[in-house]
């Protein structure tokens, strides 16, 4: 339906005798872009025969991405109707007339500001104006194409980061798969911030920043530049109609993008890269995949990616992690605040609150700081123990303990504990004076309330254990917490070390339920 003036012919050649392939993108503005190294392509799987346990096993304790098919069933994925036309093209008049006011961030595909592409906001209805302007231009163009004049060029736009589901809880456009549904981030921020800055006014209607799921539509010829998702979060991302390109660099690799200070990243890949500047680049050896309608990549942490939309695409996107990845926040955590650290690192000697400085700025640069994270965890370690001893208590040693959903829990336990072990080791958080999580509030809270309820929910589905269903949907949290066994335990977090201390007396108790520490993911 849509064509853009600026799309890419690709040309493939191949160089070697072992035939590794090589792709030389040619602009039809007619400039040449340098070669890359493509070693292969991503593994495609029928996500209806794979179990929870095998995707955990083979995709996200091994940090392997995948495209996943046959999990995008009409009947449950009302995008998969309502957003596309019968001829499979994007419905832009459906959302013009049913979401047209919304405000978006839109991207100009053809304009860099810093390391990322231009951004302005418009509403919905203002977006598809410029589509259609854009398949006119282009429809002249093709027309024309032999005229030495075709008028002014119109950028490409992107629609990026439209946070669909937070607008319009009410619209149900997908079911999010099993697979996902371990997901911490969005848990967390459906009941709190992850980042409050008492500077300035949050209003709890706010949108933006809300959460981490959200809805793409770009035209033909639209792309993102090279990047690692935020927070190095999971992503997974489907494609209700359309056809995208993605090239992806194994985090093993991620160095070979940047420069020889490893402060900037290769923009796009496909233009002239500088070999003063990038002296790695020519090295990396790349995989790609090409994604279908109907089809879902699962992007695992730190790998780098670009992407490309083929024809005139939908896409919904979630970022997220869990017990697997949460190593992978932590580090970069602990490096951005290195880095800001070293920034401002000349003016240590007379600034009042230095730490504080550095606290604020890493929260700036990367979404949260320290204190925003170990309140994260805090709140998870004590939602997971809470469900952990509710389950001892109810079905005892016999079938609660040793349970799958009881293992889940302890392994998330461990995980936690051992991050907060990490952060206790490079002394984040001493002295800290404020509180970050108290027990007994925690308790009153119905935001906590709800965390707790959902995260039981989630690990019921995913380990389908379906006979625990009626049960926990009758349970309130008067029945999860039982505050005579609670009361021995520490009822203030201050630190890494109360955290520590605090998981250890909770699972004291459960004989047979220990916690282990799980094997962390290696950061390259």
């Amino acid at each position: 339906m849509f064509s853009s003036s600026s799309s890419s012919s690709f040309f493939v050649v191949f160089s070697g005798q072992n035939q590794k392939q090589k792709q030389v993108v040619k602009c039809e503005r007619g400039m040449s872009m340098g070669p890359i190294n493509i070693k292969g392509e991503i593994e495609r799987v029928n996500g209806k025969e794979l179990s929870y346990s095998e995707f955990v096993k083979r995709y996200m304790e091994k940090n392997q991405p995948v495209v996943l098919t046959g999990l995008m069933d009409p009947h449950y994925w009302r995008a998969s109707t309502d957003w596309v036309t019968l001829q499979g093209q994007p419905n832009f008049q459906y959302f013009s007339t049913h979401f047209g006011a919304s405000k978006v961030q839109v991207a100009d595909c053809d304009t860099r500001e810093f390391t990322d592409q231009k951004r302005e906001e418009m509403m919905v209805s203002d977006f598809i104006a410029r589509c259609l302007q854009l398949e006119e231009a282009s429809a002249v163009q093709c027309y024309n194409e032999n005229s030495s004049s075709n008028g002014p060029s119109i950028s490409v736009p992107y629609l990026k980061d439209w946070h669909f589901v937070k607008e319009y809880p009410e619209y149900v456009a997908y079911i999010t798969p099993m697979f996902f549904c371990d997901d911490w981030l969005n848990l967390y921020l459906d009941n709190f911030r992850i980042h409050i800055d008492s500077g300035t006014q949050q209003p709890d209607e706010e949108i933006c920043c809300s959460d981490y799921r959200f809805v793409y539509m770009g035209v033909k010829g639209s792309w993102t530049p090279l990047h690692a998702d935020v927070f190095r979060s999971y992503s997974w991302s489907a494609n209700v109609c359309g056809k995208k390109r993605w090239l992806f660099l194994d985090p093993s690799q991620c160095h070979l993008v940047f420069d020889r200070n490893m402060k900037t990243c290769v923009y796009n890949i496909f233009d002239e890269v500088s070999n003063s500047k990038f002296p790695g680049f020519s090295k990396a050896i790349w995989l790609e995949c090409t994604q279908n309608a109907g089809e879902i990549i699962f992007v695992p942490s730190g790998w780098y990616h670009q992407v490309h939309n083929l024809e005139d695409t939908i896409s919904i996107n979630h970022n997220w992690f869990n017990a697997y990845n949460l190593s992978w926040v932590w580090n970069l955590l602990l490096r951005d605040y290195n880095e800001a650290k070293e920034y401002i690192e000349d003016i240590k000697d007379i600034c009042d609150d230095f730490e504080g400085l550095c606290q604020r700025n890493l929260a700036a640069n990367t979404g949260m700081n320290f204190y925003d994270f170990f309140t994260f965890i805090s709140n998870f370690a004590l939602a997971n123990l809470v469900l952990l001893r509710y389950m001892n208590r109810r079905y005892g040693n016999g079938t609660g303990s040793s349970s799958t959903i009881s293992q889940h829990l302890s392994m998330n336990l461990g995980c936690l504990r051992k991050i907060a072990s990490e952060m206790k080791s490079m002394h984040a958080l001493e002295g800290n004076h404020d509180y970050v999580v108290d027990m007994i509030e925690a308790f009153k809270d119905p935001r906590f309330s709800k965390l707790c309820m959902h995260v039981g929910r989630t690990y019921i589905m995913i380990q389908e254990q379906s006979y625990l269903s009626l049960d926990f949907e009758s349970t309130s949290m008067c029945d999860l917490v039982d505050l005579n066994d609670m009361k021995s335990y520490t009822s203030q977090i201050y630190t890494p070390e109360d955290l520590i201390k605090f998981i250890d007396n909770g699972v004291a108790e459960l004989g047979d339920c220990f916690i282990e520490e799980q094997p962390i993911l290696h950061v390259a």
